[in-house]
């Protein structure tokens, strides 16, 4: 059974990430959109504010906190700009808690502390030009060289890849082994044979730097790798697991952003002599997409719930961000279509949701894939 009210922490917690967001976000949202700044400035104060390593133990200097408080503040801050809530996603569910389940101690005083405080950024790099779903059909690969590896190929869709300090990487160990051949490294920035590609030039999250990851006889030492060889699919997939429930997050802050928008347009819109709010068809319309938002919350929050708790989750977390996806790109469309001529232009900033909410259903797990991993897991 789930408890649906906030602690006075999570309260505290929604009402800072709701304020930052607010204060920090909102007045250059657009101009970062149109120019594809990163968030530099916020991202580095997400990061005294503790918003980097939410989930990381105090221990080692994160925050301490649950799964559930995390979405809670994401959902604030990706209502406002899911650009930087994606640079965000990253570090906290991908980087760090990467770093927590399977790093050394060694890895977590080098890596985990800093990423954690925000003082440094990570990026994770599974897919390739030619495994995108299918990451088995990876081709980098990484040569065992006494206590080094050498490190050879290609990488495409980096998030942070550009502005991040250390990438955790994905690659062949064992050719011809498919995914029990993948292992898993963290690699620095700045280590002669890494080289990074321009940046993408994208539909949407376009704050969000993403880019291709070149590697050219790039020499790690053993110490690098995280965990064993071959274990590498099952670290990468538990990542996404855990950050599929961010995913969902983001979705969900910004479809509450388009009904937002679509309410505050409606009281204030008049056309045949009444608010447009008071016709039939809007009414109908706010109402679904209302009602879909939460029910994409109750999907998340028990998803997170169940991550918290050390249950399976797997299925659940899917759940969540195939119908939160689905959830913000209708809501972020409909929202348009409310606005009439004004929602297509970005002056107004509801087309950039409509722009932003496609990736929700993309990144992390495709909505195809996720239905894949829910009918696995019911045929079992």
């Amino acid at each position: 059974m789930i408890d649906f009210t906030l602690t006075s922490d999570q309260e505290l917690i929604q009402q800072t990430a709701r304020e930052f967001a607010r204060e920090h976000l909102a007045p250059g949202v657009i101009e970062r959109d149109d120019k594809a700044e990163f968030p530099n400035e916020q991202i580095k104060l997400l990061g005294e504010l503790g918003f980097m390593g939410m989930m990381v133990p105090e221990e080692w200097d994160g925050a301490g906190f649950d799964t559930v408080t995390y979405v809670i503040a994401m959902e604030e801050i990706a209502a406002v700009e899911l650009a930087t809530s994606t640079v965000m996603s990253v570090n906290n569910s991908l980087v760090c808690q990467l770093f927590v389940d399977y790093g050394t101690e060694k890895q977590k005083e080098k890596y985990l502390r800093s990423l954690a405080s925000g003082t440094k950024l990570g990026a994770y790099s599974l897919s390739e030009p030619q495994s995108g779903s299918d990451a088995s059909n990876m081709r980098t690969f990484a040569q065992k060289d006494g206590d080094h590896y050498v490190i050879n190929g290609t990488k495409n869709w980096v998030t942070n890849g550009i502005n991040s300090d250390i990438v955790t990487l994905f690659c062949l160990t064992e050719k011809g082994a498919g995914y029990k051949g993948i292992t898993a490294f963290v690699v620095e920035k700045g280590t002669p044979g890494l080289s990074v590609g321009k940046k993408e030039d994208k539909l949407g999250i376009r704050a969000s730097d993403t880019c291709e990851l070149y590697f050219e006889n790039c020499r790690i030492p053993v110490e690098n790798r995280i965990g064993e060889e071959g274990q590498g699919f099952k670290i990468a997939m538990k990542a996404l697991g855990g950050g599929r429930i961010g995913i969902a997050a983001q979705a969900l802050g910004l479809a509450r952003a388009a009904l937002d928008a679509s309410i505050t347009y409606a009281k204030e819109r008049k056309q045949f002599g009444k608010t447009i709010g008071e016709f039939g068809a809007i009414q109908n319309i706010l109402a679904n997409m209302a009602t879909e938002i939460d029910a994409a919350r109750f999907l998340i929050w028990r998803a997170a719930k169940l991550k918290d708790e050390g249950k399976n989750y797997i299925r659940e977390s899917s759940m969540a961000k195939l119908f939160a996806s689905s959830t913000a790109m209708k809501a972020a469309t409909d929202c348009v279509q409310i606005h009439g001529g004004y929602g297509y232009m970005q002056e107004y900033g509801v087309e950039r949701l409509m722009r932003d909410a496609k990736i929700t259903q993309i990144y992390e797990g495709t909505s195809e894939i996720q239905q894949l991993v829910i009918a696995r897991d019911l045929l079992q």
